[in-house]
């Protein structure tokens, strides 16, 4: 079973997401979508992993693309009229090349996994093992992007609301500007229009990822869209609606003079998330793992076999990596960097190298017991929810390690109350 296809050939939701298939239907339809391949969530999980054949298959796919590339998550229960991910999956714009993948792929795949979207999850009653498929395409380079809902999802009102900026349409997305804003009836007529504020533009950077740009003053109150263009939304949100359903929520961009459709979904009042790509990968977690208590005494092989199921995650300095009270689904080993423990705001203790944190979510489903921020650049292994249960279950040894830990902090708590 091919596990990258080209985006016309995404069909079955339950493998590749509701993004992707959304933008197969509307490649099939004739709607104008940048080039892309989809990813199944089967190999976003190898490819996270750092398994070669999985890498080789992707690159080999997405060759044909001309870069640079953007790269968006496509979750399995993603985008759903109940509950919409955006601003929990990520997204990474400006991909400089092909070789630059499997690091964003990485990051997208623990974004679906990080502190956050498990909340959401819990908050939702999501609470499973995700499935992330990824949508990569050629990156436009839009004089003016934004979104568009076939229907008013303020008032419920039959007509289309249009928010539009300069450059990429993540500006709009991310509520970085006050944008145009235009409403206009099914047919086309324009009810109004009113000039935003457009301060800056966000575009692709020359190195990768994106940079902020100063929009020239002539430009921050004028008009972004004239008549033609407006008219060319309007059709582009009928055609919409033919092909998905009323009450859609869709970006777009003008590249080069064309029109072009980037997301259609059911309308939600969610943002979007991005951040630059993951610096390249460490070279693996089998010598930090077996110095984890929860692992020790067991054979070279079997450590090796654990060490698999553990991918990497890195965090810039000052970056959170979890936050008490929320949710947590992951557990973490520092390969490198230091980290700050606090509870209730007090500053707790420091985690360096081979330190470990976050095994409590490893076991129950319940909050985060403490804060830890990176205090340098941070790479951790982390290891989920659903990939620790099974692997309890069917090795006795990682059981009574972690009987032993539980119960050393039960006695430090104990003492610490006695105290």
């Amino acid at each position: 079973m091919t596990e990258v296809v080209p985006l016309a050939d995404a069909r079955e939701e339950s493998r590749f997401g509701a993004k992707a298939t959304g933008l197969g239907a509307a490649v099939r339809s004739g709607l104008p979508v940048p080039p892309g391949i989809a990813l199944s969530g089967f190999i976003v999980s190898a490819v996270a992993a750092g398994q070669q054949r999985a890498i080789e298959q992707l690159v080999t796919a997405a060759r044909s693309l001309a870069g640079p590339l953007a790269v968006r998550s496509s979750a399995v229960d993603e985008d759903s009229a109940d509950a919409s991910f955006a601003g929990q999956h990520l997204t990474l714009l400006n991909v400089p090349t092909v070789g630059d993948l499997p690091a964003a792929i990485r990051e997208i795949w623990w974004s679906a996994n990080s502190d956050s979207a498990i909340t959401y999850r819990q908050r939702v009653g999501l609470f499973a093992r995700p499935s992330v498929g990824v949508v990569v395409q050629s990156l436009l380079d839009p004089d003016i992007a934004g979104v568009m809902f076939t229907q008013n999802p303020i008032n419920k009102a039959d007509e289309r609301l249009i928010e539009a900026s300069w450059g990429l349409g993540e500006v709009v997305v991310a509520g970085r500007v006050i944008p145009d804003s235009f409403r206009m009836d099914r047919a086309g007529a324009v009810r109004e229009r009113t000039p935003g504020l457009k301060k800056i533009a966000i575009r692709a950077a020359a190195d990768g990822g994106t940079v902020e740009e100063s929009v020239a003053p002539q430009l921050v109150g004028q008009l972004c869209l004239d008549d033609d263009q407006l008219a060319q939304l309007n059709a582009l949100a009928a055609q919409c609606e033919q092909v998905y359903g009323p009450a859609r929520d869709i970006e777009w961009a003008f590249a080069g003079g064309q029109l072009y459709l980037l997301q259609c979904r059911a309308v939600t009042r969610a943002g979007s998330s991005s951040r630059p790509a993951a610096a390249p990968a460490a070279s693996g977690p089998s010598k930090v793992i077996e110095r984890v208590p929860l692992f020790a005494n067991m054979s070279p092989h079997d450590v090796e076999g654990i060490a698999a199921l553990f991918k990497e995650r890195r965090f810039a300095a000052g970056e959170t990596v979890t936050k008490e009270g929320s949710g947590g689904a992951a557990f973490f080993v520092i390969e490198s960097g230091e980290a700050i423990v606090s509870v209730g705001g007090q500053q707790r203790a420091t985690l360096t190298q081979g330190d470990y944190f976050g095994e409590m979510a490893l076991i129950d489903k319940g909050a985060r017991s403490a804060t830890i921020t990176a205090s340098t650049e941070l790479v951790c292994y982390g290891l989920t929810y659903w990939e620790f249960r099974p692997l309890v279950q069917q090795n006795a040894t990682i059981a009574w390690n972690l009987l032993q830990t539980l119960v050393q902090r039960l006695r430090n708590a104990q003492a610490g109350q006695q105290a």
